[in-house]
């Protein structure tokens, strides 16, 4: 195992009407609040209303209408109202879109230029806001890490960014706030923290531990996603896969390890150029990175996942156990309802060569586990078709 420093200081407020502590633990960071959400589902589901009225000693500002792949425009509109109204605290209640768009708001509240600049890296972050979170879906991680992911539509980018002043002080998990999560969105979700998993799990670095919580992880998204679309009010699995949601992506996974993506890159072009669903758009690519990389080199890899995570028995032909491990990950997105195909979602080989590139400069996919250059990424892409 490589060195490492592993500090996530996010206070985790697990369980059922968890909300009710808001009011104490907003406090110690002041009055004046900015709640920032999504397209209004927490409106339908009552959520909204219990959060204002928990709140009611607050002053409360809003910025509503934050998209699904988060926009450098609502950056821009957050921060000035942060700016203009003293704003103490970002209450983020949402999923993974809104969270990084409070984030990003976070910090572009304390600087003087256009918020894009924070996430290309043109300006530092030297300052954020105290973010809090009330969860409805479990998908990114976002409520109990420091990165956030933000695009730009004009220039075709989505891009990450990451500081630990990001990091959320507050998180409230209540899995009865996922109840009304569609059953789409609650398999892209499912889609999203396994592909987490699979890009930390598969590395050059012998690390045995966070290996089999990664493992473990992986079997409780397989065995409570199908338990969750059958019954949406399944509290039991819901809370399972909220909890596997944020430890997926808190950094304990990657303790001691490289931790070096290649799908999230590549599907974050997918995304920019359009404006798919993250997690459905990985559900595609995921299983066919898995096919392109397999080798002498990584065959052994792949035959433990194939055993500890599906349950597969040994045998001497390492290939086809590990193709046989590649199947059953196919087979369970298609299983709970995702594409299995980019040409599903109405995109063909146009931008192929452009996304290649930009994914391995960005990425720095040609350090990744398993190398890559433009040419093995546009290989990747045609085989999604």
């Amino acid at each position: 195992m490589n060195n490492f420093e592993f500090c996530v200081t996010t206070d985790i407020l697990f369980g059922k009407g968890q909300e009710e502590m808001l009011p104490a633990k907003l406090a110690a960071y002041g009055k004046r609040i900015l709640l920032t959400y999504g397209g209004g589902s927490i409106k339908k589901s009552g959520l909204y209303d219990k959060i204002k009225n928990l709140l009611n000693g607050f002053e409360i500002f809003e910025l509503g209408g934050i998209d699904p792949n988060p926009r450098v425009e609502s950056v821009n509109k957050g921060a000035k109202i942060c700016r203009k109204e003293n704003i103490d605290l970002i209450l983020a209640v949402g999923g993974g879109s809104t969270i990084d768009c409070s984030k990003a708001i976070a910090a572009a509240a304390f600087y003087d230029g256009d918020a894009w600049d924070l996430i290309t890296g043109k300006g530092k972050i030297t300052k954020a806001l105290p973010i809090a979170v009330v969860l409805t879906i479990a998908t990114t991680g976002s409520e109990m890490d420091q990165a956030a992911v933000i695009s730009n539509m004009q220039t075709n980018e989505k891009l990450l960014m990451g500081h630990p002043y990001l990091l959320p002080k507050i998180a409230v998990l209540n899995p009865e706030n996922t109840f009304t999560v569609p059953p789409y969105q609650t398999a892209s979700g499912s889609a999203d923290m396994m592909s987490h998993i699979i890009e930390t799990y598969f590395d050059t670095v012998e690390a045995f531990v966070p290996d089999a919580i990664a493992e473990g992880l992986l079997r409780a998204v397989i065995k409570y996603t199908p338990m969750a679309l059958q019954d949406p009010e399944d509290y039991e699995a819901r809370a399972q896969l909220m909890w596997t949601s944020s430890l997926a992506l808190n950094g304990i996974l990657a303790t001691g390890k490289s931790f070096m993506w290649s799908c999230h890159y590549i599907e974050h072009e997918l995304s920019a150029y359009y404006d798919i669903t993250h997690g459905a758009g990985l559900a595609v690519i995921t299983p066919k990175w898995m096919r392109y990389i397999l080798s002498d080199s990584t065959v052994d890899k792949f035959c433990d996942y194939a055993v500890n995570v599906w349950g597969l028995e040994r045998s001497e032909d390492k290939f086809k156990l590990a193709n046989q491990g590649i199947d059953y990950t196919e087979k369970f997105f298609s299983k709970i309802g995702l594409p299995s195909k980019l040409s599903e979602f109405g995109i063909d080989d146009t931008k192929f060569e452009v996304m290649a590139k930009k994914a391995v400069e960005i990425g720095s996919l040609k350090k990744a586990y398993v190398p890559l250059e433009e040419n093995d990424v546009v290989n990747i892409l045609k085989m999604c078709l």
